[in-house]
């Protein structure tokens, strides 16, 4: 780090205890008479238990009996639960990238970028269920950010217009993320398929969805496409890809107004 770019004290403390913990820069525990723990161990401990019960499952003193240690010597490292799940939820941002290929354009990038997002709330079920508490300010989820940001650092936009699509981008990647969570434990818990997707129901619906309540369903629901029916004739491709598509059509669309002058872009 630069000396113009040390840390000072006064930043290290206007920053939340977990955030500073994320960074390293927290205050270090005093050695104690047991063998030491390590703030990874107990972040991997507590992602681990997540992983299998769920976040509700995960508690100071459920993650100290399973690393053999007392709940106080947890608090010797973590100061809160809070602190805790902040640090989970950054280390699973921890993930690989396809390499940065010079041959792909921002469109294939924003796909990668979108699709490992959705990734984290697949592969952790819980990472949803941890509210949005404001910017990403942990070094992992910052390096989400700036693999975003590597992907449009070319295209004519500004500061404020690259965040903003990253911002929309991340906020699908969020909703398909939270839908792909729900689906795949609904069909954990036993769920067909067709159930999910509403196929077994596709014959009653036909009866029950008439045109005059509700005019403009009707003919989504008898074609099918409602329930996934006649896939050959309803479908153009994956749900998730087609609205992802749709995104960067706008994005697209977004950037050739702007080499065009257009005077209404706000």
């Amino acid at each position: 780090m630069k000396d113009d770019q040390k840390i000072e004290k006064k930043d290290v403390e206007s920053l939340p205890s977990g955030v500073a913990i994320s960074w390293g820069l927290g205050k270090q525990p005093q050695r104690g008479p047991k063998r030491e723990l390590s703030i990874n161990q107990i972040v991997e401990a507590a992602i681990t238990i997540a992983d299998k019960d769920g976040l509700s499952a995960v508690s100071m003193s459920r993650v100290a009996s399973s690393l053999g240690f007392t709940t106080m010597s947890l608090y010797r490292y973590i100061p809160s639960k809070d602190d805790l799940l902040l640090l989970m939820q950054d280390a699973v941002c921890n993930i690989p990238f396809p390499d940065d290929s010079e041959e792909k354009n921002w469109r294939e990038r924003m796909r990668e970028y979108v699709k490992v997002t959705i990734g984290v709330f697949c592969d952790h079920p819980w990472y949803g269920d941890i509210p949005i508490s404001g910017v990403p300010v942990t070094p992992y989820n910052l390096q989400l950010v700036d693999k975003a940001l590597r992907a449009i650092r070319d295209l004519d936009l500004n500061d404020y217009e690259k965040l903003s699509i990253v911002l929309l981008l991340s906020g699908y990647a969020r909703s398909c993320g939270l839908i792909m969570k729900d689906m795949n434990n609904a069909l954990k818990s036993g769920k067909s398929p067709s159930s999910f997707s509403g196929l077994d129901y596709s014959h009653a619906l036909k009866k029950l969805v008439t045109p005059e309540r509700f005019p403009d369903l009707y003919p989504v629901v008898m074609s099918g496409a409602y329930t996934e029916e006649n896939t050959e004739d309803n479908t153009v491709g994956d749900d998730f890809d087609f609205g992802l598509e749709r995104i960067l059509d706008g994005i697209e669309h977004y950037l050739d107004s702007k080499k065009k002058g257009n005077p209404h872009l706000k």
